[in-house]
């Protein structure tokens, strides 16, 4: 039951596959894996289901192209990129009609939405950025920087993990460690 169960889950890495492989079954499973968050925003936010269903189609064709393009690198969930275009479109289309209603403050919540989407969008590129120094950092340091911030590991553990006479000795290096992180992060 578990097996059958856990097959039919599929992850962004494969649906990004089923894209570039033309598989009209990854598309599918698509459409119906995130439509119904894509809805519930819709819904919240003066639309109703056929606007949802044009927002949706309209951001897999976005999701599509980036795909077939090439370069597409996902630096966060598939699920959250597809939010974020969708919340994207569906602004624009608020404020395409309120210019023409010239009622903006329906939609004052949704602008606060974007402005939402927008830190997410930078914290996702910071993440990637981090990724990227964290390779830079070298051993122990990533590793310690890992454990501490990533993995939750006390320095406690930390000392005993590295062999540290004690959890002073392991604090300073980790303080060490964030210095060198930082130069290299705001080399990048």
């Amino acid at each position: 039951m578990n097996n059958g169960l856990k097959s039919s889950v599929t992850t962004d890495r494969e649906f990004i596959l089923g894209i570039l492989n033309n598989s009209g079954d990854t598309l599918n499973k698509l459409y119906k894996t995130h439509f119904a968050m894509v809805l519930q925003f819709i819904l919240n936010n003066n639309g109703d289901e056929d606007d949802a269903k044009d927002v949706y189609q309209e951001a897999i064709i976005v999701l599509y192209n980036k795909v077939k393009q090439g370069d597409f690198e996902l630096s966060s969930k598939l699920k959250t990129y597809i939010y974020s275009v969708c919340r994207r479109i569906w602004l624009k289309k608020l404020t395409q009609n309120s210019k023409k209603t010239g009622n903006i403050t329906d939609y004052e919540d949704v602008f606060e939405v974007e402005e939402d989407v927008e830190h997410h969008e930078e914290k996702d590129a910071a993440f990637v950025k981090m990724q990227s120094a964290l390779e830079h950092l070298g051993e122990p340091c990533k590793t310690i920087i890992q454990d501490f911030y990533i993995h939750n590991l006390s320095m406690q553990d930390i000392c005993e993990k590295f062999g540290y006479t004690n959890t002073d000795n392991a604090k300073t290096q980790k303080y060490k460690c964030l210095q060198r992180l930082k130069k290299i992060f705001f080399q990048h």
